[in-house]
Formats: structure tokens, C-alpha cells, sequence
């Protein structure tokens, strides 16, 4: 499993004309799933994003994590993560999951996510035409994989 984090200060994702999801302070993570992901590293990645400080402290240090400050996520799926561009100038996505294994995962992982932060996660929904909006906080942008967890 591939994931961005994003610290945001609002955003929302939305699908034809109605807004699915909206946030304050938060994360917007963006999930990429492959064949070989499994719930342990769903779990992984949740541990980490649920632990990582990255808000500022009172010294406007970042040393405070999102359940420290309140914060809300909005979890979106995004097969485009897996991208690979080796070969000329039109990706492939060969390396994503198929819906068969990457929906239950990616609802397990936001069901997770809810219950670690003890309140609900936004989300998209999955293989709809998105309009992804937000306005990044610091910036701070960050990459997880679980094929690097060392």
C-alpha cells in the first residue's frame, strides 16, 4: 500500500455536483492499493499516520499528532499511485489492485482509520469521477509505503 498525506486546513472531495466529504484541520490521504497489499499493512499504515506528529506545538514545533490536536482525515482512493512510466509517455496501472481486492481494503482501512481517531473519516468513492479540493497547511506532504517499512 502506497499513501500521500497531506496537512490540511480544509478539504473535500466531490462527485458530480454534490459535496461527498468535507474537512477542517486535518489529513487528506490519498491510498493507492496492489495485489500483494493485506489488512497487516492497512494496519501498518494506520499506526503510522495515527501516531505521526506533524502539528505544531505551542513552540510551533511539530511534535503534536492528530488525535493531540483534534484533527479530521479524508481518505481517498487513488490508483494512479502506482503509476509506472518506464516505458514512453502513457502510464500503466497494471500494478494496482483490481476492485476485488483493493475496495475491501480500502474500506477497511477507513473503518480502521475511524475507529483509531474515534470519529468518522471522510471519504470519496471508489472509482467515481473526483474533484478533489484542499488547502494545504505548511505545506507538508508526505509518502508512506509499506514495502518500505524499515
Amino acid at each position: 500500500m502506497r499513501i500521500v498525506i497531506q496537512r490540511v486546513q480544509k478539504a473535500s472531495v466531490t462527485i458530480g455536483n454534490c459535496v461527498k466529504s468535507c474537512i477542517g484541520k486535518g489529513y487528506l490521504i490519498l491510498v493507492g492499493i496492489e495485489d500483494c497489499d493485506t489488512k497487516e499493512d492497512a494496519d501498518w499504515l494506520l499506526r503510522k499516520v495515527i501516531g505521526l506528529r506533524v502539528f505544531d506545538d505551542e513552540n510551533h514545533v511539530m511534535n503534536l499528532s492528530i488525535k493531540d490536536v483534534g484533527g479530521e482525515i479524508l481518505v481517498i482512493s487513488q490508483f494512479t499511485l502506482f503509476a509506472s512510466y518506464k516505458k514512453g509517455n502513457r502510464p500503466s496501472w497494471l500494478r494496482a489492485a483490481k476492485h476485488d481486492i483493493s475496495i475491501p481494503l480500502y474500506e477497511y482501512f477507513c473503518k480502521r482509520m475511524s475507529e483509531e481517531l474515534g470519529k468518522d473519516v471522510g471519504t470519496g468513492e471508489f472509482g467515481a469521477d473526483m474533484k478533489v479540493e484542499l488547502l494545504n497547511d505548511g505545506p507538508v506532504t508526505i509518502c508512506m509505503d509499506t514495502k518500505n517499512k524499515e
